[in-house]
């Protein structure tokens, strides 16, 4: 039973809309120390979303859920620890993350989305035993992630600017995905980026947009499997279950510097 527990593994993530707009959604699947893509999407309302959750971990199938959005917030006001250390350990690399409290106005709906995924079984995972099969729920932050899964001296600035900067900068991050996340364990199968449109036919804002979500929330699933198939041999957790957390891969310079 357990064997075929761990082939089932499934790894999801969210790259959630904050106070409204579009979330990505990307389902992962393992099979031995490969990735492959299941699905991957945008939509809008919260219904939406957690229907295509149940979809792809029905009947309680094991599965980490990656979202990067603050999940955990107990601080009336003020910047959460994690966020604090967001911008001591990665601001010098343009990506300290942005503040959250209960009186920010995105709280009640990223904290309602993590009650959610609790009421369905997806217990949070500050800490985590490697490789064990269940039901998880963690904070990730993609930005910081890049940095070090890409050796990075700054993140890749694919969210604002002009059109054309975006869609520069989105192929830069797409490239390195592709050439990178194969090289590393668990490896994300090189065709599962191929679901993504082209970038270089996008001609507005809102096309990048949902490019940039897609690519965004497989990033998402990617830290999750990383997390849960590492935990902390090689992630960095900023924060702690009472204050909010962020997990954040270590880097991984040696194999970029062979590739």
């Amino acid at each position: 039973m357990r064997s075929r527990l761990l082939f089932k593994m499934k790894f999801i993530g969210v790259d959630f809309g904050w106070s409204s707009g579009a979330s990505g959604l990307c389902c992962l699947k393992r099979t031995g120390d490969r990735l492959d893509l299941v699905d991957v999407t945008a939509l809008v309302a919260i219904d939406e979303i957690l229907t295509w959750l149940d979809r792809q971990t029905a009947e309680q199938e094991p599965a980490i859920v990656a979202i990067d959005a603050p999940i955990v917030i107990n601080n009336p006001t003020g910047m959460r620890l994690c966020d604090r250390l967001t911008h001591k350990h990665f601001g010098r690399y343009h990506a300290g993350c942005y503040p959250a409290n209960l009186n920010s106005r995105f709280a009640k709906r990223t904290t309602g989305f993590s009650k959610s995924l609790s009421d369905r079984g997806f217990q949070q995972a500050a800490t985590i035993r490697p490789k064990l099969t269940g039901r998880y729920q963690i904070e990730v932050f993609p930005h910081p992630a890049t940095v070090n899964l890409f050796d990075l001296t700054k993140i890749i600035k694919y969210k604002k600017g002009k059109i054309a900067e975006r869609r520069r900068e989105l192929r830069r991050l797409q490239g390195y995905m592709t050439n990178i996340l194969p090289r590393l364990t668990p490896s994300l199968a090189p065709a599962s980026l191929q679901q993504i449109p082209e970038i270089l036919e996008t001609q507005t804002g809102k096309e990048l947009k949902a490019i940039e979500d897609m690519l965004d929330s497989i990033l998402c699933a990617y830290v999750a499997a990383y997390w849960w198939y590492w935990g902390t041999e090689k992630n960095l957790v900023l924060g702690d279950l009472d204050t909010g957390y962020i997990v954040i891969p270590l880097p991984t310079a040696s194999v970029i510097s062979s590739i």
